[in-house]
C-alpha cells in the first residue's frame, strides 16, 4: 500500500500510528487527505500556551513544520525529503480548547527543491492563525 493510501486511511481519525513521535504527541485528526494536501484539525492543550495563554509561537511552527513533513509523505516519493528553512508569519491567537485547522498545498515541486505552504486557522475558518512556507530538499538514497 502507498503512503497516500496509508493516510487516507486515517480520515476522520486521530493519526495514532504516524512514524513521527512528536505528530504522536501533537495528535492531529486527519480531516483530508489528498496527494500534496493534507487537512489536521489539533485542540489546544494547556501545554501548548504561552504564559498570557495563547497558543505558544513555538507549538504553531511545529505543527507547521510537522504536517508538511506529513504532506512530503503524501507524495510517495523515493527519496527522504528534508527540510532546509521555515518561515511562519502569526496573524492572530488561539486559547486553550480551541480546534484549530492546518492545511498545506504544494506551491512548487521541482526536481530537488520543494516549495509548501501551511496556514492554521480557527476551527470555521474565519480568522487565520499563522501561514507558514517551507523549503524542501530531496536527499536521494
Amino acid at each position: 500500500m502507498d503512503r497516500l493510501t496509508q493516510l487516507k486511511q486515517f480520515i476522520g481519525k486521530e493519526f495514532d500510528q504516524s512514524p513521527s513521535p512528536f505528530m504522536k504527541w501533537l495528535n492531529p485528526t486527519v480531516l483530508s487527505v489528498e496527494e500534496g494536501e493534507l487537512e489536521f484539525q489539533y485542540t489546544v492543550r494547556p501545554e501548548w500556551l504561552n504564559p498570557v495563554g495563547n497558543l505558544h509561537g513555538g507549538v504553531t511552527a511545529a505543527i507547521v513544520d510537522d504536517i508538511i513533513g506529513a504532506t512530503m509523505f503524501s507524495l510517495n516519493e523515493i527519496s527522504f525529503i528534508t527540510t532546509i528553512n521555515n518561515v511562519i508569519d502569526y496573524f492572530s491567537t488561539a486559547k486553550e480548547n480551541d480546534n484549530i485547522v492546518a492545511e498545506t498545498k504544494i506551491i512548487k515541486r521541482g526536481k530537488q527543491f520543494i516549495n509548501a505552504q501551511c496556514e492554521i486557522w480557527n476551527a470555521d475558518k474565519t480568522r487565520l492563525i499563522a501561514r507558514g512556507t517551507s523549503n524542501l530538499f530531496k536527499i536521494n538514497n
